[in-house]
């Protein structure tokens, strides 16, 4: 479903920089799939679905959690990617299937990064 995304992300420097180092991957074992997709919804709909972010393009850190890496290895981390390798729009609200794209985005990085 993704392999498109995905090709066109390998071919980003920057975006294929980030991997999950081993305590990213010991924190996913830790807490399951599950909980880390719900702190994806948290983090997508608090940071990125609004219309207007106040700090757009610095609210998502580089590091300190594995959803935070899989949003700048997939262009999730801000509205301005979002719409430059997602296509949807800036200054909208991220529907919820919107949303829901973005977080099976960040989640299938997160489960091709703990193979």
């Amino acid at each position: 479903m993704y392999e498109q995304l995905f090709a066109r992300l390998a071919k980003s420097e920057f975006r294929g920089k980030f991997k999950l180092r081993e305590g990213d991957k010991n924190y996913v074992n830790e807490k399951g799939l599950d909980v880390i997709k719900q702190h994806a919804y948290d983090f997508i709909s608090k940071r990125v679905a609004p219309a207007y972010i106040k700090n757009d393009g610095k609210q998502t850190p580089m590091k300190g959690h594995p959803v935070f890496i899989a949003q700048h290895a997939t262009a999730t981390c801000c509205r301005g990617c979002i719409e430059k390798w997602h296509h949807f729009k800036k200054g909208i609200d991220l529907t919820q299937e919107q949303q829901d794209y973005i977080v099976g985005v960040i989640m299938e990085w997160i489960r091709r990064q703990m193979r």
